[in-house]
């Protein structure tokens, strides 16, 4: 069999309100999130393990409260004046911890927004106190947020990111190949989006559909197409 080259194909990720589904494990946060308007001093931390659902749930709460999404790392090479004008969340606080231009820009660019009477959201791996912030300021504003989490996903809301993954890709696994998947593979939200993303260019490379076989060989073959 002739093997094709797989291509860079885009994702076309859905993340709007519609596409978040919503079990056990995401519930609560989901619940403090729309309730924004009664946060605590007005801002909220959403932590959780990488790909567990945070970006999504910025992005439903962006949708809802009008606010804008920023990275933290692009903070202190923005205009914070024009960043403090609406509700903001700000995406993977914890990445800049212990820089000290990065710890200062978000510190100004807090106290700003809430001055404003701004809704703030802020997501990050795991909470404020293992950060390693450097400055104190920021670091006391931080450990005193309102914190909710995303815990790793059960077994209903693992079986809907495998299909959203599959669906973001335009592709159609059989109910088999989900069945296996979720009997056999390590369960986080990183890993769906790795076992995914390796179906996907398996399958293009030699030409085949999104079959329990293929997710077999794909669990049994660590390596990459």
């Amino acid at each position: 069999m002739a093997t094709q080259l797989p291509l860079n194909l885009p994702t076309r990720t859905a993340l709007g309100r519609d596409a978040f589904f919503v079990s056990p494990s995401n519930a609560v946060a989901l619940a403090s999130i729309d309730n924004w308007r009664n946060w605590p001093n007005g801002k909220m931390i959403l932590c959780g393990p990488k790909g567990a659902g945070k970006t999504h749930l910025a992005q439903v709460w962006a949708a809802e409260s009008g606010a804008r999404v920023i990275a933290a790392e692009r903070i202190a090479d923005s205009d914070i004046s024009d960043l403090a004008l609406t509700p903001l969340a700000i995406e993977d606080a914890d990445r800049i911890a212990g820089q000290a231009g990065d710890e200062e820009a978000l510190f100004h660019l807090h106290n700003m927004i809430l001055a404003e009477g701004h809704a703030l959201l802020i997501t990050a791996q795991s909470p404020p106190r293992g950060w390693n912030i450097g400055l104190p300021d920021l670091k006391s504003r931080m450990e005193g947020t309102s914190l909710t989490s995303l815990d790793q996903p059960d077994d209903t809301l693992l079986a809907a990111m495998l299909t959203k993954q599959f669906a973001d890709r335009q592709l159609k696994p059989s109910p088999e190949a989900v069945t296996f998947l979720l009997r056999n593979m390590e369960r986080s939200a990183a890993e769906v989006e790795r076992i995914v993303s390796r179906m996907d260019r398996r399958a293009l490379s030699q030409g085949r559909k999104i079959s329990r076989q293929l997710a077999v060989e794909t669990l049994a073959d660590p390596s990459e197409i």
